[in-house]
């Protein structure tokens, strides 16, 4: 029976086949909770996690940790921090829990406190007295004072605690020179430092001091932990004698393990801006040049040391000071660094072990951080490379073929001397299957896609296709085909799409293939544009038109419910109709030479005083086309802003394409509808900004020249001559030459955030409305829940939400009155920060007009640079407004006493006949 009474709690709290609403199912697991046996209380504890997923609402969600508290006790108070931190009976229970006789108890108070010092600032005021008590009480035992002394490194809320605390800890380091008590007295000292920022450079003082004089290996291990930390989080706070004496001790310490952490901290520093103060030259003070410094010397030394390290640290300092320090006598240090990087490169290409290839990883960050500061070093950092990837293991391939592709994407002018060895190592490659080999084809073809720049030879491709029908997978061509497209390279992503198609099981999949392969077939299309071929412009549209129209049927067809491809729809949509728009204008500017202005066109337009209509038809064409365009760029806007997950060279690319729309439509207003009153100034530093990639860099060339050819135009000829239609032309042209790069967030969704809304109060059917009196206002109440996926916060996080309610007169029910324009809509706006993930609001809304009306709620987030994202969701409740009694009732009244009255006039009429 014990059983049979688990399986159906169980199954009614929703997992199994029945479903209840919140309330029920969280009274079915409390009577788990209550059961006598210990296994269903923990089989109805690991239930839970599911009921707030299904579920994740704070009434709900509160209910279910007191339940919870109460099976755990006071360990669970402190868990509770976040939610309840002003809650002074909780306040209360802990500081009593302290003087508790039962150990259990007590530790669950010092582990309640430390969580709610941390989040509530007069929890920690009046605490702080209570926990130093406890501390320097002489009754006190020794582990219970080390679980007391962490809670002071909460008493940052004002400086006048944090100095308190400061105090205490610093008599604590003096008076208790135990190891354990300066250890743990030394690390709740620097988390205070680090995060009151009052005191930081003396605790560095301090840490170095306990470094250079404490014997114990313990303490010094704990300094440089604690050292490293700072250098984190505040290295602007680093002083030059600060480095200096770092130095000294790693100069002087025989203990490798002490030098590789001590050269750690010094290699994050050497990234800062604490390496310029370093080296920066103060007054009288000439000893300061980088040649002749503590930290080169030592930088020097540990290269190559036979700790890899040790040798890794040192050369990333060597690095950071070559590209920071600017000084033209560095010639010694700049060979330093590659010779360090080369022979780094040497040893850890060679071996398998995690520990080779997390040395070999920051060897090649600073080869790309080395090729991009130093461009003329980039060479031999590239001939390097390509000599040890023949030698390498399959790991190391793979991390060296990233680092030439970044190197590559910076300095696109290595591309084509790469090229011939990556071919050379792509024939002998791929022996066998398995996942090292396959990671390192996909690495190695993307190297060569990055690396060629312009359309692949049919060599490049045969080569590329031999190879991955031997030993490839089809996740792996498939990986290829979507870098293929990320890279511009579509012929080659169109092959390899065509192979994928018969090798999947679902038809989503098969759709999804089939749309990929007709969008690269549709942008291989615009790859034969001409300049100054028009005729030839208009076909190869018209076919990538075609094509495009098959592939967006076919993305519909793969979209399910959980998977929708909105992104991926709208994207494709707005590329057909900006080639639609470019084809509409290449007709416009044709139409110039087939239907030219009329005879008595200059007549028309002194008459009409509109000096554009000389030009005859095109220009109302033209203006067309221009309000076009811009349209086309406020769409892209809106898909910029919707897109809230996705990367940075993502929303780079839909910048670009906004861009090309309102290049076009500024080019159009200065040739031809509005030349006097064109402005260059806001489009002059266009390509003034550093470009990422080889798209960016190709569409920003295109740019400038399009407004040099415009600008140019624009002064020295009047609208509209051939010179003007051909000028759009080329530029229309020009920028579809560029071959089109289909980002990553196309593909894959690295960062998942969503909103969850729920409005009470709230109809049982969705298609009923919720009744309210006209004379009195409706509070809605808006709560909702941030949900993320596994890797929260990636890209960018959320401040806060904006939520948006309005209403609108669906239908009236009743007479019309007069009544205030105020009280007939409802428009109203709140931005509310999420506490937890979770925020809720309250709005007050009127309902004077009687009728049904349409609620509608939509939310839009704020990153944390202020940037706002329309991210949705949007939820619609109807309201159906009723006349109050009172008034129905006078209503009613009125209407009778009106009766008789009329019934007397009707009488008085006919009487008089």
């Amino acid at each position: 029976m014990a059983s049979n009474s688990t399986k159906s709690f169980l199954a009614d709290a929703g997992y199994g086949e029945q479903e209840l609403d919140a309330n029920s199912a969280l009274m079915e697991l409390d009577k788990g909770l209550r059961s006598g046996k210990l296994g269903e209380q923990c089989e109805a504890v690991v239930r839970f996690p599911r009921l707030f997923q299904k579920y994740p609402f704070p009434i709900l969600i509160n209910s279910a940790f007191l339940k919870l508290a109460d099976v755990f006790r006071v360990g669970m108070l402190g868990s509770l921090a976040s939610i309840i931190p002003e809650r002074k009976n909780a306040h209360h229970s802990i500081r009593q829990s302290l003087d508790s006789h039962d150990n259990v108890e007590v530790e669950a108070a010092v582990f309640a406190a430390a969580n709610f010092s941390a989040q509530s600032k007069d929890f920690a005021v009046g605490i702080c007295n209570k926990i130093s008590e406890m501390i320097q009480g002489l009754a006190t035992p020794v582990d219970l004072k080390l679980k007391l002394i962490p809670i002071l490194q909460h008493m940052h809320h004002d400086a006048i605690l944090a100095s308190s605390a400061r105090q205490l800890l610093q008599q604590l380091v003096t008076s208790y020179p135990s190891t354990k008590m300066v250890i743990v007295s030394l690390h709740t000292f620097t988390l205070l430092a680090a995060s009151s920022l009052v005191d930081t450079p003396k605790q560095i003082q301090l840490l170095l001091q306990y470094l250079k004089n404490d014997p114990r290996k313990a303490v010094k291990r704990l300094a440089i932990q604690d050292l490293k930390l700072l250098a984190n989080k505040t290295p602007h706070t680093w002083s030059r004698e600060n480095i200096q004496a770092l130095c000294e001790c790693a100069l002087q310490t025989p203990y490798d393990s002490l030098k590789l952490g001590m050269l750690s901290v010094l290699s994050t520093l050497s990234g800062t801006i604490a390496i310029k103060h370093y080296f920066s030259i103060a007054s009288g003070n000439v000893s300061s040049s980088p040649r002749s410094s503590d930290l080169v010397r030592l930088a020097q030394e540990c290269c190559y040391h036979n700790n890899r390290g040790i040798a890794a640290h040192g050369v990333r300092v060597l690095t950071n000071i070559t590209v920071s320090c600017q000084e033209k006598d560095l010639l010694a240090l700049e060979q330093d660094a590659v010779f360090g990087l080369e022979s780094l490169l040497v040893l850890c290409s060679q071996d398998d072990s995690p520990g080779a290839q997390a040395t070999l990883k920051i060897a090649l960050n600073c080869m790309v951080k080395l090729a991009k500061g130093r461009p003329h070093l980039s060479q031999s950092v590239v001939e390097t490379l390509l000599t040890q990837l023949h030698s390498a293991q399959d790991a190391a391939r793979t991390l060296m073929c990233h680092c030439l592709a970044a190197i590559a994407m910076q300095l696109p002018v290595l591309g084509d001397g790469m090229l011939g060895d990556l071919m050379e190592l792509y024939k002998v490659i791929g022996r066998s299957a398995t996942d090292k080999q396959q990671e390192l084809l996909v690495s190695l073809a993307t190297v060569i896609f990055v690396a060629s720049q312009k359309a692949l030879s049919a060599e490049v491709k045969a080569v590329i296709k031999q190879q991955l029908e031997s030993v490839s997978n089809g996740w792996t061509v498939y990986r290829i085909a979507r870098q293929a497209s990320r890279m511009g390279n579509h012929d080659m992503a169109r092959e390899l799409y065509q192979s994928l198609l018969t090798q999947v099981a679902s038809e989503h999949f098969y759709f999804w293939l089939n749309s990929l392969k007709e969008f690269s077939h549709a942008e291989q299309c615009l790859t034969g544009l001409q300049e100054e071929n028009y005729s030839s412009a208009l076909s190869c549209i018209a076919e990538s038109l075609k094509f495009y129209h098959k592939g967006i049927a076919s993305l519909t067809a793969a979209s399910t419910p959980l998977n929708p491809l909105s992104f991926q729809c709208e994207f494709v949509k707005l590329r057909i109709d900006l080639l639609q728009a470019f084809s509409q204008l290449i007709c416009t500017c044709n139409s110039l030479k087939t239907s030219p202005p009329p005879a008595i066109a200059t007549t028309i337009a002194m008459t009409l005083g509109n000096d554009l209509q000389r030009c005859g038809r095109i220009s109302n064409q033209m203006k067309q086309s221009m309000e076009e365009f811009r349209s086309l760029a406020s769409r892209y806007g809106d898909l910029y802003q919707a897109s809230f997950d996705a990367d940075s060279a993502t929303l780079r690319n839909l910048e670009l394409q906004q861009q090309s729309c309102l290049l076009i439509s500024h080019a159009i207003e200065a040739l031809i509808l509005d030349p006097e009153s064109a402005s260059f100034q806001e489009y002059g530093s266009a390509g003034a900004a550093h470009a990422d990639s080889e798209y960016e860099r190709r569409m920003m060339s295109v740019y400038n020249r399009v407004l040099e050819e415009v600008e140019s135009l624009n002064r020295k000829h009047t609208p509209v001559s051939y010179m003007h239609t051909a000028c759009l032309c080329n530029a229309i042209i020009s920028l579809l030459k560029v071959p089109l790069s289909f980002q990553r967030y196309f593909f894959q969704k690295l960062q998942s955030t969503s909103i969850k809304l729920a409005l009470s109060p709230s109809p049982r059917n969705p298609a009923e409305p919720i009744a309210v009196q006209n004379n009195q206002q409706l509070a809605l109440k808006v709560e909702g829940v941030v949900q993320h996926g596994s890797k929260p916060g990636l890209f960018r996080k959320i401040q806060s939400v904006c939520l948006n309610v309005s209403s609108t007169l669906q239908s009236k029910s009743g007479q019309d009155y007069k009544i205030p324009i105020d009280n007939m809509t409802n428009e109203m706006e709140q931005r509310v920060e999420p506490h937890n993930d979770y925020f809720s609001t309250q709005f007050l809304l009127n309902f004077a007009i009687l009728g049904t009306h349409n609620i509608t709620v939509e939310s839009s987030v704020k990153d944390a640079n202020g940037i706002v994202w329309k991210t949705g969701p949007r939820t619609t409740i109807f309201v159906k407004s009723l006349e109050d009694p009172y008034s129905q009732q006078i209503r009613l009244q009125q209407q009778q006493a009106q009766q008789p009255l009329q019934q007397q006039q009707q009488r008085n009429a006919y009487s008089r006949f």
